[in-house]
């Protein structure tokens, strides 16, 4: 059943871009919006309803184009106004929705309202705009509280007149102070910028940092550790719904209404209120991306958030990879609970990964998800079956968490790697020059032309499963069935049944008609490791 056109993003299947990574027209090696408009006809047979599209905006990539320079322009390096325009037109020629990411809680450093803070000084209203504070000591040489950045370091940076400010990120990201009516009233013309060029929605980085109480005296670290449900002092506060609120009054005067997704890392019952129809309309729920392939948590994951999105009016959103995570093909290649990060500093060596059994568990992870209730987000590359790269050398390494946590954490590089699209050629497909980032030689054997119409290829699979998707949509409904404790079932409207096998013994099919298998079966039996589809 197809959604009316407003509610296109309750079940939509949104696949990540990562521009800089996708797709590179001019051979300089960094990806952009010709790009990847000439991959809109891949998009197309995919099979995707909707592009979500990283940050493509003028950045000194400090964090990867998440330092905005001007949040109502294309980076020069990505491309021009009329080239976005161009994408737009392809992908809605395709019938295929646009998100867009808006970065609301910092700008750059670069940020034309920041450099006039800076040259302004201490006291004056152009420092008003963002969080300066007087440092402490004598000279103001200390800084105002003890607080980390989540790169490493502290959080506050000085500007060498006894100011300090803010930055939850990096010293190149200033945080906005959104008690100012200048911030506010800038990003609803942002806002209204993007959606007048035709943006069908957004997806809002780090939702739950917007407002924040600063007032004296500042917390310790330790005091704020125990500040929670909207007390916190920079995060997940009360007051940041005001601003979503205003938001969606602009969103529904567009017809159909502006979608938006928050990204917001708040305890489950916080996570209502940004998903509420006078709010952001949905939040993410990352839950699956932190789970263990194990049948017992897939199922209270689920039955959570779907209560949780229909006590909120929404849908839920079901994430497995994106551009901040090990891809989950890695994941599920290591032992339950292993290190992550301390996996990646030994190059993906240590424990050894199960690297066919990741993707076996991947594919069934994807194929339980594309069957629940609700939108699925992609990440690029997962439909290739990629790997987290984890052996790139020190000296590639472009995060600023490796920087700023002096080799203590490796980063998010290695789910960043320009996409594979040939076998040949010097970047794979990738452009006519190099990457910015190193291609593994492995890359070749998971190319898009390797995979193209080769039967029980991962790109296949998902081709597949997207169709199959399409055709059995049906309402937001789901009842479990009785299973074994290692196995997890349910069918929706229609007839349509769905089991995954988390266990170490192969199970029964459901009866029925085989509709999708995520690998292999062996004979009448689902073996570990493997989701089917089955229509009654």
């Amino acid at each position: 059943m197809e959604q009316p056109t407003k509610d296109w993003w309750r079940q939509a299947v949104v696949y990540q871009v990562y521009p800089r990574s996708f797709a590179d027209s001019n051979g300089d090696g960094i990806g952009d919006l010709p790009g990847i408009t000439s991959r809109v006809p891949y998009l197309t047979r995919l099979g995707v309803d909707a592009v979500w599209l990283s940050p493509f905006y003028p950045s000194a990539l400090a964090d990867g184009g998440y330092d905005v320079d001007d949040h109502r322009d294309v980076d020069p390096k990505i491309g021009t106004l009329e080239q976005f325009d161009e994408l737009v037109a392809a992908l809605h020629g395709a019938g295929i929705k646009l998100v867009v990411d808006i970065v609301p809680n910092h700008s750059s450093n670069r940020h034309r309202w920041f450099q006039a803070a800076l040259a302004a000084g201490p006291g004056s209203p152009e420092r008003e705009r963002y969080v300066f504070r007087r440092g402490g000591g004598e000279h103001g040489e200390l800084p105002p509280s003890d607080w980390t950045a989540m790169f490493g370091g502290s959080a506050w940076e000085p500007v060498g007149d006894g100011d300090w400010y803010l930055h939850l990120f990096a010293p190149e990201q200033p945080d906005w102070n959104w008690d100012h009516p200048d911030v506010r009233a800038d990003h609803l013309q942002t806002l209204r910028f993007w959606a007048d060029r035709g943006v069908d929605g957004f997806r809002i980085d780090v939702a739950n940092a917007l407002t924040k109480d600063l007032s004296e005296p500042l917390p310790t670290t330790a005091e704020l550790d125990g500040l929670v449900d909207g007390a916190h002092r920079y995060l997940d506060r009360d007051e940041v719904h005001e601003v979503y609120a205003e938001w969606r009054k602009l969103f529904d005067q567009y017809d159909p209404p502006r979608t938006a997704v928050a990204e917001a890392w708040v305890p489950a019952h916080r996570r209502a209120r940004y998903a509420s129809p006078e709010g952001l309309g949905q939040a993410f729920n990352f839950d699956l991306l932190k789970a263990d392939f194990a049948a017992d948590a897939f199922r209270e994951i689920v039955t959570d958030n779907l209560r949780f999105a229909a006590d909120a009016g929404s849908s839920s959103t079901w994430v497995l990879s994106n551009h901040d995570v090990v891809r989950h093909a890695s994941r599920y290649a290591l032992p339950a609970g292993a290190d992550q990060n301390a996996w990646l500093l030994s190059n993906g060596t240590d424990p050894a990964p199960d690297t066919a059994g990741g993707l076996r568990r991947a594919r069934a992870a994807t194929a339980f998800i594309l069957a629940l209730p609700g939108s699925t987000y992609l990440y690029q590359g997962e439909e290739l079956g990629l790997v987290e790269v984890a052996d790139l050398p020190a000296e590639d390494l472009q995060d600023p968490t490796w920087l700023r946590s002096q080799g203590e954490e490796k980063g998010r590089d290695g789910c960043r790697v320009p996409l594979p699209w040939t076998a040949e050629g010097s970047s794979h497909g990738f452009g006519p020059g190099g990457s910015h980032l190193p291609q593994p030689a492995w890359f070749a054997d998971v190319a898009v032309d390797r995979q193209d119409g080769v039967e029980g290829s991962t790109l296949e699979f998902y081709r597949q499963a997207l169709a199959a998707r399409r055709r059995l949509r049906t309402t937001e409904d789901l009842t479990w069935l009785p299973s074994a404790p290692d196995v997890v079932s349910f069918s929706r409207p229609g007839g349509w049944t769905v089991l995954t096998n988390a266990g170490t013994e192969p199970v029964d099919v459901p009866a029925g008609e085989l509709v999708l298998a995520s690998g292999p079966l062996d004979g009448d039996r689902v073996p570990p490791d493997t989701t089917v589809w089955v229509q009654a």
